[in-house]
C-alpha cells in the first residue's frame, strides 16, 4: 500500500507538473533561498554567463525540482532531467551532456547516487566545460575529449553528507530547503485550488496545512484526497468539517502523524524499551527500508520533537510518550 504522506515523488502524481509554479515570484516559502537566488540569476543574466552550478538538498518533497525548472525559466533557457540511478556508464552521461545548449540547466536528481566513476568524469564537465571519456578498451582504448557549452548543473539530494567532498565542492551555490510553516502550507493551498478551480475556505487549507508535515508535496497530495471527499459526499466547495472528515478517514491525525510514525514510535518504545536503537534494527522490526527512515520519516519526527539521535541509536522523547499517551519505566533512563 502506497503511503499518502510520504514525501517521494509518486507516478500518479502526474498534477504536480500542473500546479508548479513557473517563476520564483510565485514560489511560496523558503524566502533566503529565493532571494539569494534571485540576485545570482540576475548577475549571470548581466554579465551574460551561465548561472554557476547549484546544489539543493533537504528532505523530499520540499520544492528542490519546481526551483530547478523556475530557475531555467528565470534564466530563459531549456532544462534536461535525469537522476543518479540513471547514469550507470559514461555514455549515459555523455548522452545528455552532448545535447545541452549554452546556458542550458542540467537536472539531477539524487544526486548522491552516482558511481563514484561517473563522477569523476564530472568533475572536468563542471569546471572546464569539457568531457573526457575513455572509449574502446584493453589496448585499441583511447582518450576523447568533447567540449561542452557552459551550462547550470542543479544537483538535488535528500543525503547531502552521502556527497564526496570534491563533488560537493564544485557547486558554487549550496543551499538546504527547510520545512514549511503552516501559514506558507495553507498559501500553497490556496493557491493549489485556484489552479485546480476546486474552492477551499481558509479554515479548511489551514487544516490540512497542519497535517502536511510541512511539506508542500504532501499538501498538494492529501488537497487532491481531500477534495474527492468534497466532490463525493458535498457540493465540490472544500469546508472546514468536510476536510476533518477526509482527513480522519485517510489516518492523518492533527500533527500530520500517519500509522507509519505511530508505528515507528511505538516500536521504539514497545520494542527497545524507548531506545536507544540502531536503524538497521529499527528498520528490520517495522519492514522499512533504513535509507527510507532516514530520508522521509525521521526528518519530521526529529524537527518535531518525538524523535533524537544520538551516538548509540534513536530514543523516542518525553513528547512522544505524552502524544502517544505511554507509560516508560524510569528504571531504563
Amino acid at each position: 500500500m502506497t503511503r499518502l504522506v510520504t514525501g517521494d515523488e509518486l507516478e500518479e502524481d502526474t498534477f504536480e507538473t500542473s500546479i508548479r509554479p513557473d517563476s520564483i515570484d510565485e514560489y511560496i516559502g523558503q524566502a533566503e533561498l529565493k532571494e539569494n537566488l534571485n540576485i545570482f540569476m540576475k548577475a549571470a543574466k548581466m554579465r551574460g554567463e551561465a548561472l554557476d552550478h547549484v546544489l539543493l538538498y533537504g528532505p523530499p518533497g520540499l520544492g528542490k525540482t519546481t526551483m530547478a525548472y523556475i530557475i531555467a525559466n528565470e534564466m530563459g533557457t531549456n532544462i534536461k532531467t535525469t537522476s543518479g540511478p540513471a547514469i550507470e556508464k559514461s555514455g549515459d552521461l555523455a548522452a545528455v551532456l552532448s545535447t545541452l545548449e549554452p546556458g542550458d540547466v542540467l537536472f539531477i536528481d539524487e544526486i548522491h547516487r552516482i558511481p563514484r566513476f561517473i563522477e569523476e568524469i564530472l568533475y572536468s564537465a563542471m569546471e572546464d566545460f569539457k568531457l573526457d571519456i575513455i572509449v574502446g578498451s584493453d589496448s585499441s582504448s583511447r582518450n576523447i575529449t568533447i567540449d561542452l557549452p557552459p551550462f547550470t548543473l542543479v544537483g538535488a539530494t535528500t543525503r547531502a553528507g552521502d556527497l564526496t567532498g570534491p563533488l560537493r565542492d564544485r557547486f558554487g551555490i549550496v543551499s538546504r530547503l527547510n520545512f514549511y510553516t503552516e501559514d506558507e502550507l495553507k498559501d500553497i493551498v490556496l493557491r493549489t485550488s485556484r489552479v485546480l478551480k476546486s474552492p477551499i475556505t481558509e479554515e479548511a487549507a489551514y487544516e490540512l496545512a497542519k497535517r502536511s508535515r510541512g511539506t508542500p508535496r504532501i499538501a498538494n497530495r492529501l488537497f487532491k484526497r481531500v477534495r474527492d471527499f468534497a466532490l463525493v459526499m458535498g457540493d465540490g466547495n472544500i469546508d472546514l468539517d468536510i476536510t476533518k472528515t477526509a482527513l480522519d478517514r485517510l489516518k492523518v491525525d492533527a500533527f500530520g502523524l500517519d500509522a507509519t510514525d505511530y508505528n515507528l514510535l511505538n516500536s521504539i518504545i514497545e520494542k527497545f524499551n524507548g531506545g536507544p536503537v540502531g536503524i538497521d534494527a529499527l528498520a528490520s522490526s517495522i519492514g522499512e527500508e533504513a535509507s527510507t527512515i532516514e530520508d522521509v520519516y525521521e526528518p519530521y519526527l526529529l524537527q518535531n520533537g518525538f524523535l533524537k539521535r544520538t551516538s548509540r541509536g534513536r530514543m523516542v522523547t518525553e513528547k512522544a510518550y505524552k502524544y502517544l499517551n505511554k507509560g516508560k519505566q524510569d528504571s531504563l533512563f
